[in-house]
């Protein structure tokens, strides 16, 4: 399904993860290749704008982390971001230049493009958010399903099976998430779509569209 391509979903200019879509087709695909890319990444940035904390992290210069945010390696925290107070980062992450890493939220396993923004209690794991994209105070991504079996991501015209038991959400440029949103497992959100707050969403949700519940999807009016 073209939609939902990286190609379709993502700018790959706005990340310093670019190099790790190489060869895939779908966002979720590179999941299991975070933790060795960071690794790699990281042994390559310069030292002078990236300071190396601990075992595997990297932290630009000009980013700002506070005292009481905690961040587990392997993760590469980009130019001008901010990670703030009591902000849990468990391995795994990358947060994109002038992203902002909120009170009390948690990453795990997760690409942050440039921009993103996930400022207020949230959980994100085994996630790729897009440029400028947007999570409202409380929403999540909720990776495994209840039963514990392999995550399945579900169309309209057909499903596709990912082989993976931690799938968060794949969001792309410019999503915008309303606050207490749960995005379940195998959740693809095509760019410049707008989710209602306390929305539950499943499957794939088309681009430029405005999400209110389940079955019911409007197209974005052109501006």
């Amino acid at each position: 399904m073209k939609e939902m391509t990286v190609k379709e979903m993502y700018t790959l200019d706005e990340t310093i993860a670019k190099e790790l879509f190489t060869g895939a087709t779908y966002p979720w695909e590179v999941l299991p290749k975070i933790h060795d890319f960071i690794l790699e990444l990281g042994r390559t940035l310069d030292p002078e704008e990236y300071d190396k904390t601990g075992d595997d992290v990297w932290i630009a210069k000009s980013a700002n982390v506070f005292p009481s945010a905690y961040i587990h390696g392997p993760a590469i925290i980009g130019k001008n971001a901010e990670v703030r107070h009591c902000a849990f980062i468990r391995g795994n992450a990358i947060v994109g230049e002038g992203a902002v890493v909120g009170n009390s939220t948690e990453l795990k396993n997760v690409v942050l493009f440039n921009k993103v923004q996930v400022p207020h209690y949230n959980y994100v794991g085994d996630s790729i958010l897009g440029y400028k994209s947007h999570m409202g105070a409380g929403s999540i991504t909720s990776n495994v399903k209840s039963d514990k079996k392999l995550v399945v991501v579900k169309t309209s015209e057909e499903n596709f099976e990912t082989g993976m038991k931690k799938f968060g959400a794949m969001l792309g440029d410019c999503v915008e998430v309303g606050c207490g949103t749960v995005l379940n497992p195998g959740s693809v959100v095509g760019p410049h779509t707008d989710i209602y707050p306390l929305s539950m969403v499943r499957g794939y949700v088309p681009g430029h569209s405005i999400y209110k519940k389940q079955g019911e999807v409007a197209e974005k009016a052109e501006r």
